[in-house]
């Protein structure tokens, strides 16, 4: 079978052992089940998220002039603390900011690598962990807007990681933590803007990814240079395709390319 299209981020159903479902436009691929098979990757061109143009992709699988332009890429995304919606000032569209701003959001721990701290939107739950390839996860905070969740995540990195050791969480060298016990730790350090929203009764959430096996030095994939790739699938794990001789595939990251997936 051969299967052309853009890529991007797998989507994900939490199960026993997480889904992944890859959109190529025309066809719509269960990755889960390409597992223990062979599998060819070959790079096509680019084509931009947003214009669609077949234009180099800068960055988020925008390219250049969009990423600079369109409020999807605003620096609030990455950096939520500098949200401003709820003041009613504008960063690009204002009604789109306030659209994705003002509305729930929640300030959690995830453990992949280490434990971190991270914000995303609470209609993205568990699906922003699952992206991490966080193993266990649990919520601190649930705030009414991004800011508010940016400002606490500030504060809390200053007492825990907001990174992801890519390597580590790929090659399951990883432990178990207590979350709960992480979270009461760093309660006293939440802002007092965002106190009243502390989650003080909740458990973890555990999540298990469909690998049979995890590479001992993973090595990352750069299909554009490569152009062609072709291994044995042997596990998915964040947005992650894990192949037998230790390649690794970022399918997020790759945002924007256009491929062609062949299998047997």
């Amino acid at each position: 079978m051969q299967y052309t299209g853009v890529l991007k981020k797998m989507n994900t159903e939490i199960t026993d052992k997480v889904q992944y479902y890859l959109d190529m436009k025309t066809d719509f691929i269960n990755i889960n089940q390409l597992l223990n098979k062979e599998i060819e990757l070959r790079f096509v061109t680019y084509e931009c998220l947003n214009c669609h143009l077949e234009k180099e992709i800068y960055r988020q699988g925008f390219c250049k002039s969009c990423f600079f332009d369109i409020p999807t890429a605003g620096d609030w995304i990455m950096h939520p603390e500098l949200s401003k919606a709820h003041l009613d000032i504008e960063d690009r569209d204002l009604e789109y900011e306030k659209k994705v701003q003002l509305q729930p959001h929640v300030v959690y721990l995830a453990n992949s690598s280490d434990v971190k701290v991270g914000v995303t939107r609470k209609s993205q739950i568990p699906t922003r962990w699952i992206d991490q390839g966080a193993h266990e996860a649990i919520e601190i905070v649930e705030v009414p807007n991004r800011y508010l969740a940016g400002i606490t995540e500030v504060a809390l990195k200053d007492h825990v990681s907001d990174k992801t050791n890519w390597r580590t969480m790929l090659k399951n060298d990883i432990k178990d933590e207590n979350l709960v016990e992480w979270r009461e730790k760093l309660h006293e350090f939440i802002p007092a803007e965002a106190e009243e929203y502390y989650i003080a009764n909740n458990s973890e959430t555990n999540i298990n990814f469909p690998v049979f096996q995890y590479p001992k030095k993973p090595k990352s994939l750069n299909l554009v240079k490569e152009e062609m790739y072709k291994g044995k699938l042997v596990g998915i794990k964040g947005q992650y395709l894990i192949f037998e001789d230790d390649t690794v595939f970022n399918i997020r990251s790759n945002e924007g390319l256009v491929i062609e997936l062949i299998t047997q």
